[in-house]
């Protein structure tokens, strides 16, 4: 007898309690609400295919799996409706019929019966509506709801592009406050979501492909027994060690770390602004490796030694790749903080196989870098060919 009471009592309690969820007197969550769906949505996703023992974590929104199931099976379902968007996003207008909404609210419902422990009202036994929104607040158990309608439905919306979907994308585009307000069990719920996808890369057809032009630039004319000559090169400094100058100051072939310190030269010869792109501290520098400096620069350091400050004008070729330095004459202030020679292995067949992998000596070593270098000339050649 009492469970029927409260059956009769909550269905009564229902139609009278619809009216204060489409008022538009109630404050919605915060702004961030909207947001931790998009978070969530990966969890979401995989919750569909979760056992039922998983989906108890989350009760709310696993009784709304449950319902989008049966609701494939000849219930009412979710109609969306996608719109491409530039940028590789798609949109999706997601209409929710009463009949899902109203079994959400029914779930919102029973989860507060299991969560709070209502005076009067002994465990598991069923609790008037009326008596459960006016202990809750309609305006916990509306927002709730909303929030159990758009995690049933978002997996659903979103399924067409769930391989396509890139991660932390999707985007709630309705405003939890505009959802909120207008929320009723009698209507059709909207709201709308994007998502960014990957894109979509088509072939032209074969005659897009004809007559072609491509320009390569080359500083220089490329040689192939100085590019493997080059390449050894680089190998074998690979091999050898960093030993510390200590009795004598810095010669080509050396490193060095240095603080670099560079002012502008105004026209009547006074200092001006200081220049930041041309500052740099512990700046390591291979001297054998000095075509991005500016002309003069290492020439001004031969002699350098560790402890030692060095100030010399120089000027910014008009060529040079920063458009602002291009013709700027600067005072250029250095530090030698360390210096360094390299002590290198002798090259013979010992050294072959660490050169190479799988060369047992350097005759090996030549011929195959002497082989890439030609290949590379071979496809440069065809690539001006045409």
């Amino acid at each position: 007898m009492e469970l029927a009471t409260a059956a009769v009592a909550s269905t009564a309690g229902a139609h009278r309690y619809l009216r204060r969820f489409s008022s538009p007197n109630y404050s919605s969550l915060p702004s961030s609400s909207s947001s931790s769906f998009a978070r969530q949505f990966s969890a979401l996703s995989a919750s569909a295919s979760t056992s039922r023992a998983q989906r108890r974590r989350l009760p709310v929104a696993s009784a709304a799996v449950e319902l989008r199931e049966a609701s494939s099976q000849g219930g009412d379902s979710v109609r969306v409706t996608e719109t491409l968007q530039p940028g590789s996003s798609v949109k999706f207008s997601v209409e929710v019929p009463p009949s899902i909404c109203q079994e959400c609210y029914e779930t919102t419902l029973q989860e507060y019966a299991k969560r709070f422990k209502i005076p009067g009202f002994r465990p598991k036994k069923a609790v008037p509506e009326d008596i459960l929104l006016n202990y809750v607040g309609p305006k916990h158990v509306q927002d709730a709801t909303v929030e159990a309608i758009l995690r049933h439905t978002l997996p659903q919306a979103l399924a067409s592009v769930e391989d396509r979907a890139l991660e932390d994308s999707v985007r709630i585009l309705t405003k939890f406050e505009d959802m909120a307000n207008s929320f009723s069990l009698d209507t059709v719920f909207r709201y709308d979501v994007a998502v960014d996808v990957a894109p979509e890369v088509r072939w032209l057809s074969e005659d897009k492909y004809k007559n072609l032009k491509v320009v390569v630039e080359i500083d220089e004319i490329v040689d192939a027994e100085k590019a493997a000559e080059k390449e050894l090169k680089r190998r074998h400094k690979a091999l050898g060690l960093l030993r510390i100058v200590a009795d004598r100051g810095l010669q080509v072939g050396d490193l060095v770390v240095l603080d670099i310190f560079a002012e502008s030269i105004s026209s009547d010869g006074s200092k001006g602004e200081k220049i930041p792109s041309a500052e740099s501290k512990g700046f390591h520098l291979d001297t054998e490796e000095n075509n991005n400096l500016v002309p003069g620069f290492l020439g001004s350091l031969i002699g350098f030694r560790p402890g030692e400050t060095r100030s010399f004008p120089l000027q910014f070729p008009e060529s040079f790749e920063q458009d602002s330095l291009q013709g700027v004459r600067a005072q250029f202030t250095v530090v030698c903080k360390e210096l360094f020679y390299r002590e290198l292995p002798e090259l013979d067949d010992s050294l072959a196989g660490k050169l190479l992998p799988g060369c047992t000596t350097m005759d090996q070593v030549l011929l195959y870098c002497s082989s890439i270098s030609q290949q590379l000339c071979y496809s440069l050649k065809s690539i001006f060919r045409y």
